[in-house]
C-alpha cells in the first residue's frame, strides 16, 4: 500500500498496517525531520523491521538531492538474514511503482566465515582460523612471493577480484549472504572483499554490533561512513552490556602462558629478517619516528584490527622512543606479562582504578602510560613488518596489547579486577584479571557524535527512561507503543504458591527447599499433560537448572514429564543445543510434543523463536537476577550510582525485567499467534525492597494493548 506521511510518500509492501506501525513512523519521521538520535519501543510481532525500512527508504526516495545511507545492526546472522529478506520484498513493491528510480544497492556484511566461498580457507574450524587462512593467501607479500614462485599456493577467487579492478561491482538490488556467495563464485570474485568494497557504494548496509561499537572493528569497516547516515540498532535492549564488552579485557595464567610462546615465536622471527633483511626493520624504526599515522595506505589484505581506544589525534604523534625498536618493544612486552604474572599470584580478591594500576606498574615493571597507549599499534606495525599471516596463532600478545593500550587510554569507567578463584566455584584456583568497563556511553559515544540519526528499538525497552541515563545520550524523540489485539491472544499468569499452598520463588534461600523443588515440578506435569505442541522452560541460570533436573529426576517427576512429552535441554556446547531444537521441532511438527528446558541470558533466550506450535506455553522459572555477588557487577552498580544517581535496586530489577520479558516473548511472534506465560515465582506480585516492581513493568512493556 501507499501512503502520506506529512510531506513524505511511504511505501509499504503490504495490504494492511498496523495502528501501532503508522504512529511509529510518524515518531520515526520526526527523528530524522530533527536529524537527532531516537529512542522507540514497539511489542514483538507487530511489524517493526518493516516499518522501520519502509520509512526510511522512503524519505531517502523523497529526498534525492541529499540521499541518507541506512545502516542496520543486528544482533545475529540469523536477524541480519531476516532483515534482508523484508527489504527485498520491500525493493520489489517500490520497484513496481517507482520503476528505475527505486533502483538500490543493500547488503549484509559478515565475517569471512560467514562469506567466504574457498574450500581451502572455510574448512577452518573457526572464526580466527578463518581469518588466518585468508592472509595466507591474500597478504601482499605472499602475493608478491607468488609472483615470482608459482608453487606459492594464492586464492584464485581474490586474484580474480584483484584483476577485475574497478569493474569489480555489484549490480543494484538486495543482497544476503547466500546472494553474495552465489555471486562471487559465479564471477570468481571473493564475495568478502567485494563486500568489503560496496560498503562505501550501498545504500543500506547490514551487518554486526560490532562493526559500529568495537572500535577494533569500527576502526577498519566503518570509518569511511557518511555522517548523513541512519544508524539503526534493533533488537536493542541489551545495548549497553554488548557495549561494556567491546571495552573489557580478561586476562588469565592461559593467557600469559601463550603471549610468552608469542613473544618467543616473534623474537625468532625479528633475528631472522636481521640476518636476512634488517632493512626493512630500519624503514619501520623510521616511519615510527614520524608517527603511526604515516605509514600510509595498507593494501586491505594487510589491515589487521583497529587501535581499540585511540583518537586520530595521537595516531599522529611519534611512537615513544623506548619501543621504536622491535627488540626493545618485546622486551617491554616480556616486563608486562611478567608483572601480570606477579598480579595474579594473589589469594585475595583485589580492586585498583586505571590510575593506581598505572602506578604500580610503572613502579614494579617501570612502564609508563604512553607506552602502554601505543602496544596495540606497535604490535601491529610490527607483525606487519614481520609478514605474519597466522594471526590466529598470536591471539593471547593481541589481548595484553589490547589491554594495555585501554589501560593507558582510558582513566575513568573502568576497573582492574583480580579474583584468585570464581566464587561459585572456591575449591578450584583460577586466577582471572579483568579490565571491566563500567561505562556503556564510551563505546557507543563516537556513533552518536559521528552520524545524525542513531535508532535504538526493541520490543522490551521498559523503563525506556533509564536507557538515555545509561548510554548518556539526549533523544530527540523517547516513545514506547502499545499493541493493538483484537482478540486475546496472550494469557499471562503469576503463580506465586504451588498446588500445596508452599510458596515458590528461586531467591537463594528458597531455591534449594524441597518444597520449591517439588511444587515446580508438579507444576510442569499438570500442564504438559494438558497443554499441547511446545513448551518451552526458562530457568534463573545453568546450574540451578541442572540442579532441578537432576532433583525431578531422582523423584521421577522427570519421567512422568516424558510420558506425556519428549524432553530436550539446552547446554553451554553450541553444536549439542543446535541439535537439541532440531529435534525438538521434529518433535513439535510430527504431533508429539516436547519439552525445551533452557536459559536466562542463554543463547536460546535471546535469538530463537518459539512461534506457532512450536511454543504454546512459557515458563519463567524465578526472576533472572544478575549474581549478584560478581564483584564485576557490584563495582558497575557502584560507577552507575556515583556517576548517573542509579541506584543498585533499580538497575538489577531493570536489568530482571528486560531478562524476563525477552524470555516469555519468544512465544508470541506475530498477531496471528497466541500462547500463555506463566511467572514462577512470589516476587513477581509481592512489592520488595525495590523501587521498581517487576510484575506490572513486565506486563506492561511485554503484553500490552
Amino acid at each position: 500500500m501507499k501512503f502520506q506521511i506529512e510531506d513524505v510518500t511511504v511505501y509499504f509492501p503490504y495490504d494492511h498496517i498496523y495502528p501501532e506501525q503508522y504512529s511509529y513512523m510518524i515518531e520515526l519521521k520526526r527523528a530524522l525531520d530533527a536529524k537527532g538520535h531516537c529512542l522507540l519501543e514497539m511489542p514483538t510481532g507487530t511489524g517493526k523491521t518493516i516499518a522501520l525500512l519502509s520509512l526510511i527508504t522512503s524519505y531517502s526516495l523523497f529526498k534525492p538531492e541529499s540521499p541518507i545511507k541506512l545502516i542496520y545492526c543486528t544482533r545475529t546472522v540469523h536477524e541480519m538474514e531476516k532483515t534482508l529478506a523484508e527489504l527485498k520484498l520491500l525493493h520489489k513493491y517500490q520497484k513496481e511503482h517507482l520503476g528505475a528510480q527505486a533502483r538500490i544497492l543493500a547488503i549484509g556484511l559478515s565475517s569471512r566465515k560467514n562469506l567466504c566461498v574457498n574450500p581451502r580457507v572455510v574448512a577452518a574450524e573457526n572464526r580466527d582460523s578463518v581469518d588466518a587462512a585468508c592472509r595466507k593467501l591474500t597478504a601482499s607479500w605472499v602475493r608478491a612471493m607468488a609472483a615470482e614462485n608459482p608453487n606459492v599456493p594464492t586464492c584464485e577467487y581474490f586474484e580474480d577480484y584483484e584483476r577485475a579492478g574497478g569493474e569489480a561491482l555489484l549490480p543494484p538490488g538486495v543482497y544476503t549472504l547466500q546472494d553474495l556467495r552465489a555471486f562471487g563464485r559465479e564471477k570468481g570474485w571473493c564475495p568478502y572483499f567485494l563486500a568489503r568494497r560496496m560498503v562505501q557504494f550501498a545504500n543500506v548496509i547490514v551487518y554486526s554490533y560490532q562493526y559500529l561499537l568495537d572500535p577494533k572493528v569500527a576502526g577498519i569497516i566503518s570509518k569511511e561512513l557518511p555522517k548523513e547516515s541512519v544508524v539503526v540498532f534493533d533488537e536493542a535492549h541489551n545495548i549497553d552490556n554488548v557495549c561494556i564488552e567491546a571495552l573489557s579485557v580478561s586476562v588469565r595464567r592461559q593467557t600469559l602462558e601463550g603471549a610468552t610462546r608469542n613473544l618467543n615465536r616473534i623474537s625468532q622471527e625479528i633475528d631472522r629478517f636481521k640476518a636476512t633483511d634488517a632493512g626493512r626493520l630500519r624503514a619501520e624504526y623510521n616511519r615510527l619516528i614520524e608517527g603511526l599515522a604515516l605509514r600510509g595506505n595498507l593494501p586491505t589484505t594487510d589491515i589487521w584490527l583497529a587501535n581499540p581506544a585511540l583518537p586520530d589525534d595521537i595516531l599522529k604523534e611519534a611512537v615513544p622512543g623506548n619501543i621504536r625498536r622491535a627488540e626493545h618493544f618485546l622486551h617491554v612486552l616480556r616486563r608486562l606479562v611478567q608483572y601480570l604474572r606477579g598480579r595474579l599470584e594473589t589469594e585475595n580478591v583485589e580492586k585498583e582504578s586505571p590510575v593506581g594500576f598505572l602506578v604500580s606498574i610503572n613502579n614494579h615493571a617501570g612502564i609508563d602510560q604512553k607506552t602502554l597507549k601505543f602496544c596495540y599499534d606497535r604490535l601491529h606495525s610490527l607483525m606487519l613488518t614481520l609478514e605474519i599471516t597466522d594471526t590466529d596463532e598470536f591471539l593471547h600478545i593481541q589481548t595484553i596489547c589490547d589491554f594495555a593500550t585501554l589501560i593507558g587510554t582510558y582513566a575513568r569507567g573502568f576497573s582492574i579486577i583480580i579474583e584468585p578463584f570464581d566464587e561459585r566455584m572456591p575449591h578450584i584456583p583460577d586466577p582471572v584479571l579483568q579490565l571491566c568497563c563500567h561505562d556503556a556511553s564510551l563505546a557507543i559515544k563516537p556513533v552518536f557524535d559521528r552520524f545524525q540519526s542513531v535508532v535504538i528499538t526493541s520490543g522490551t525497552l521498559s523503563p525506556i527512561d533509564l536507557y538515555p541515563r545509561l548510554l548518556n545520550f539526549h533523544p530527540v524523540v523517547s516513545r514506547s507503543f502499545t499493541m493493538s489485539l483484537t482478540r486475546d491472544c496472550i494469557c499471562p499468569m503469576v503463580l506465586t504458591r504451588g498446588s500445596d499452598q508452599l510458596p515458590v520463588s528461586t531467591k537463594f534461600d528458597m531455591r534449594s527447599d524441597p518444597g520449591v523443588v517439588r511444587n515446580y515440578g508438579k507444576l510442569l506435569l499438570e500442564l504438559v499433560s494438558v497443554v499441547p505442541d511446545g513448551i518451552v522452560c526458562f530457568f534463573v541460570s545453568y546450574s540451578y537448572m541442572d540442579g532441578i533436573i537432576n532433583a525431578w529426576n531422582d523423584h521421577g517427576i522427570l519421567k512422568d514429564i516424558m510420558q506425556h512429552k519428549l524432553v530436550f535441554i539446552e547446554t553451554q556446547d553450541v553444536v549439542e543445543t543446535t541439535l537439541a531444537l532440531d529435534n525438538y521441532r521434529r518433535a513439535c511438527d510430527c504431533g508429539r510434543g516436547a519439552v525445551f528446558f533452557s536459559v536466562a541470558r542463554g543463547k536460546v533466550a535471546e535469538g530463537i523463536d518459539f512461534d506457532r506450535h512450536y511454543g504454546r506455553l512459557v515458563i519463567m522459572f524465578g526472576v533472572p537476577f544478575q549474581y549478584t555477588l560478581s564483584k564485576i557487577l557490584l563495582a558497575r552498580l557502584e560507577y552507575l550510582r556515583d556517576n548517573f544517581q542509579i541506584k543498585e535496586g533499580d538497575f538489577l530489577t531493570f536489568d530482571a525485567l528486560r531478562q524476563a520479558a525477552q524470555c516469555v516473548g519468544r512465544v508470541i511472534r506475530s498477531k496471528a499467534d497466541y500462547g500463555m506465560m506463566i511467572f514462577a515465582d512470589k516476587r513477581y506480585i509481592f512489592p520488595n525492597s525495590f523501587s521498581i516492581t517487576l510484575t506490572s513493568k513486565i506486563l506492561n512493556s511485554l503484553i500490552k494493548g
